[in-house]
């Protein structure tokens, strides 16, 4: 009797009643109404002037300081990946030479303000009138105005783009840091350079340290480059400017730059979870 009661018991299924939790309903609750209620506010809101949103949401200008704002990101991250890539083979190097110019680079660069870097490139030409290429100390073959060199989008470029590399250098290092030690030296030993091992070895298992922080900055360049507004570089938030300085609509013109930025970085963040994702095999 006692054993199949036993078997009877084992056959019966557990059912386990989930812990209550009212506390969390309670406040996901007060948080859904807290924004339904800001974003009514917000849509409703008569000052907002939606109409004005929409005549300038795709008008020209607004979408060439768009174009110029892309293209600002993607020429400073390629400068900057590829100075960082530089910067953190530098810093890694046995060589206390090149390590200490590598290291003495990043200090520069990453304890100045970025909008201090702009506006020092943009006058450059008031401390370096004439940019020449010859023999340190001897004659110059070519000599160029630097105001011819150094436009308003160059100054741009460069000035975002070697801040950014500061960054870069340190995530790559931390990359390259993040693969076992073991795998340099099996290289070695199989005969590889250090180049060769650089490249088929240590970076192909470093990406995967490396991606996440560089979508992040990728992120952060796209709304950085408001910044070369200082510098009048027609990006978006300066195209907008130049509209409500004429309209006074500084708002709803606000609202159009702020859309674009969210439209942007949504894309730039789809792409970083694709590249993640297939980093991570």
């Amino acid at each position: 009797m006692t054993q199949q009661t036993t078997r009877q018991d084992s056959r019966t299924e557990i059912q386990a009643v989930p812990l209550r939790r009212p506390g969390r309903w309670v406040g996901a609750g007060v948080l859904g109404f807290l924004a339904i209620f800001l974003l009514q506010g917000w849509l409703a809101n008569p000052r907002m002037q939606w109409d004005v949103v929409l005549e300038y949401l795709f008008s020209a200008s607004v979408l060439r300081g768009l174009a110029t704002t892309l293209m600002l990101t993607v020429l400073a991250m390629i400068v900057g990946i590829a100075g960082g890539a530089v910067l953190a083979v530098l810093r890694m190097s046995p060589n206390p030479l090149l390590a200490g110019l590598s290291a003495f680079y990043i200090w520069i660069f990453r304890g100045t303000p970025l909008l201090v870097q702009l506006l020092f490139w943009y006058f450059l030409s008031a401390v370096v009138p004439k940019i020449g290429l010859g023999v340190p100390w001897g004659p110059t073959f070519l000599e160029f105005d630097t105001n011819q060199i150094i436009t308003q989008l160059t100054a741009a470029i460069l000035g975002l783009g070697l801040h950014e590399a500061a960054y870069m250098g340190e995530i790559v290092r931390a990359g390259i840091a993040s693969v076992d030690p073991g795998q340099t030296e099996a290289a070695q030993a199989l005969g590889l350079t250090r180049f060769q091992t650089l490249r088929k070895i240590i970076l192909p298992q470093a990406m995967r340290v490396i991606i996440p922080p560089t979508g992040n900055q990728v992120v952060s360049m796209l709304k950085t480059t408001s910044l070369v507004f200082a510098i009048a570089v027609p990006e978006l938030l300066t195209s907008v400017q130049g509209i409500y300085s004429r309209n006074f609509q500084q708002v709803p013109l606000l609202t159009v730059a702020c859309f674009w930025y969210l439209v942007a970085t949504t894309v730039l963040n789809a792409g970083q979870h694709y590249i993640e994702r297939r980093f991570s095999r």
